[in-house]
């Protein structure tokens, strides 16, 4: 597996194993088609329920069955032209087809919106009535309890109509950011360790950034982030607009703020997100220690952001193939049972992953998995250490959906954000303890060490860092006031000063980082790293301490996709976020993790 120095492989000379079999949901774009038109026919009969609800158990079962059936080919047809436009971001077709099917998505949900107000205009006694006349309504008994939950936050039906009708502009943000920065950005060449001029690609920017070479960690990170600076004021309006639908929105349901609203989506308390930011706070001197370890290991004058990923101990430069990230990856999970091995051996050689990076290819990694097929995992590997947890994570995330998918009805199979880096962090937390538990060398436990706290450096303390930038800028714009590219850059270089300490220098280059990160506009998700990562932390712990009765709750809780409120599933696993505890306790392993790496140097 490997690619010309000249650049990437096309799309079509990827190998086929590396490469992720849409045609499991459609084998062909004709049958998309038939899919689309039956949606589009079926609309008009949603549309006849409007006003009828309330009339008997009957039509409302008759509704929200024929609301979850067209909803499901919907996120089908979406699924299918999302991951082809994935596949190369500047193909002409699938970029049409992605808008068709983006398009679709809006007509659902205008169609669909009349739902939850009408629902809310149902006296509660008669929708237990009803529950008690047709038993197949019980099934939509948490569903019904968590929409009239947020009864205060709901719109009259021409409003609520309305809001649907502005979906599509609301995600223009996202959208433009998106082609700015994967068709549209182009990065410089800079020379490799061996003084070789090659292309910058976001994919091996990772590579380079991590080098034992300075000077190619410096010039990548100052090629990337200038590219960036260039488009500085483009970004920043395109972020400032992302945040002013979010504020928008909120404002329009009767919120305190837009946070606010984010949060009661999955009814998690704000106090969740304010306790994460005050017990990372409350540790930030953990992260200073880290970063002057680093410099000492590293053998520095001054510590750079640049100095950041490349590991600290010298001659490890770890070669990890796909083949072997995948048999390493199984034995390290076998604390989780049969079961779910079974199901990882599956998704590994099922056409369930797209692995290399290709031209025009979407950046990163991700999982998605669309109701009524397996799950399709997107990655762009390289062979490195760092790419092996990757895809351990992404594996996690597949087989949370593959279990809520199986065990779950539609209405309750999409698990939430807030529990969604659960499992795809656990696996993480499995696999470094596994490869620590086997390090025979000193120089390789050191590694190890370094590697896994720059997960919580990378995933608690930086996404808490984004979660805190998010927090701010959305009471900026709350407050009347505009994000400028120079506001932002000096909020964001405060915040890097801040978490990271006085033994760094906080280069200028970083200041432009906020217009980089996809994340900014998702509206309040990478905090969700940050407590999942927590509550991962803690139930690996259980399950490496407790064996059989803790792997039991664990597969309970990746089987009960959105069946009840997060925290109460999580509960039920073992962790209770809305306490400070879990976050805390994380931060005691960060902390251990640097007096062994201390004590070993």
């Amino acid at each position: 597996m490997g690619e010309s120095d000249q650049g990437l492989l096309e799309r079509h000379e990827v190998p086929e194993e590396y490469r992720w079999r849409l045609e499991d949901i459609y084998a062909s774009e004709a049958a998309w088609q038939q899919d689309y038109d039956e949606v589009k026919s079926q609309l008009p009969d949603l549309e006849a329920f409007q006003g009828k609800l309330g009339s008997s158990a009957e039509t409302l079962l008759a509704a929200l069955k024929l609301r979850d059936e067209i909803s499901q080919k919907t996120g089908l047809l979406y699924a299918y032209a999302k991951m082809r436009k994935d596949e190369n971001t500047a193909n002409a077709k699938y970029q049409a087809l992605d808008d068709k099917a983006r398009g679709l998505l809006i007509d659902v949900r205008g169609v669909t919106s009349y739902i939850v107000p009408e629902l809310l205009a149902i006296p509660g006694e008669r929708v237990e009535q009803f529950i008690k006349e047709k038993e197949e309504l019980g099934l939509y008994r948490h569903y019904l309890e968590d929409v009239l939950r947020q009864k205060d936050h709901v719109l009259s039906l021409e409003e609520e109509r309305l809001l649907a009708r502005l979906g599509e502009v609301a995600q223009a943000p996202s959208y433009i950011f998106g082609m700015i920065n994967d068709a549209d950005i182009q990065f410089p060449k800079i020379r490799d360790e061996q003084g070789r001029e090659v292309q910058l690609t976001k994919g091996r920017y990772r590579q380079f950034i991590e080098s034992p070479d300075r000077r190619v960690r410096r010039e990548a990170f100052e090629a990337m982030h200038q590219t960036y600076k260039r488009q500085e004021n483009t970004l920043a309006a395109t972020l400032q607009a992302s945040v002013k639908k979010d504020v928008f929105y909120a404002r329009a349901r009767k919120y305190e703020s837009a946070r606010q609203a984010a949060l009661d989506a999955d009814n998690i308390p704000l106090s969740v997100y304010d306790n994460l930011l005050k017990s990372v706070n409350d540790h930030v001197h953990l992260l200073h220690r880290y970063v002057a370890l680093r410099q000492k290991l590293l053998g520095l004058d001054e510590i750079h952001m640049y100095d950041l990923y490349t590991p600290m101990v010298p001659d490890m430069n770890v070669k990890v193939t796909y083949e072997e990230a995948k048999e390493t990856i199984k034995k390290a999970l076998q604390p989780l049972g049969e079961d779910y091995l079974a199901n990882l051996e599956k998704g590994l050689t099922s056409g369930w992953i797209d692995v290399m990076e290709n031209k025009g290819k979407r950046s990163g990694a991700y999982s998605f998995g669309p109701y009524g097929t397996h799950p399709f995992v997107l990655l762009n590997h390289h062979d490195t250490l760092d790419h092996m947890f990757t895809l351990a994570h992404e594996m996690g995330h597949a087989l949370h959906s593959y279990y809520s998918n199986q065990h779950q009805p539609y209405i309750y199979a999409d698990y939430t954000i807030f529990v969604a880096e659960v499992a795809s962090t656990l696996n993480e937390a499995l696999l470094i303890r596994y490869l620590l538990d086997r390090s025979k060398t000193k120089e390789g436990k050191k590694y190890l060490l370094n590697h896994y706290m720059e997960q919580f450096r990378t995933t608690l303390y930086r996404q808490t860092m984004f979660a805190e930038f998010e927090m701010l800028t959305h009471q900026m714009v709350e407050d009347g006031e505009a994000l400028t590219p120079e506001r932002l850059s000096a909020l964001y270089h405060d915040l890097n000063v801040k978490y990271y300490g006085d033994d760094i220098v906080v280069d200028r280059d970083v200041d432009i980082e906020w217009g980089r990160i996809p994340h900014f506009y998702y509206n309040f998700y990478v905090y969700k790293y940050a407590t999942g990562f927590s509550a991962a932390t803690a139930l690996s712990q259980q399950i490496l301490q407790e064996g059989k009765p803790a792997v039991e709750r664990y597969l309970d809780f990746l089987k009960s996709g959105s069946s009840d409120y997060s925290i109460n599933l999580l509960k039920r696993a073992g962790v209770d976020m809305t306490s400070p505890e879990p976050v805390n306790k994380a931060l005691k392993v960060f902390e251990e993790l640097l007096d062994e790496m201390e004590r070993l140097t």
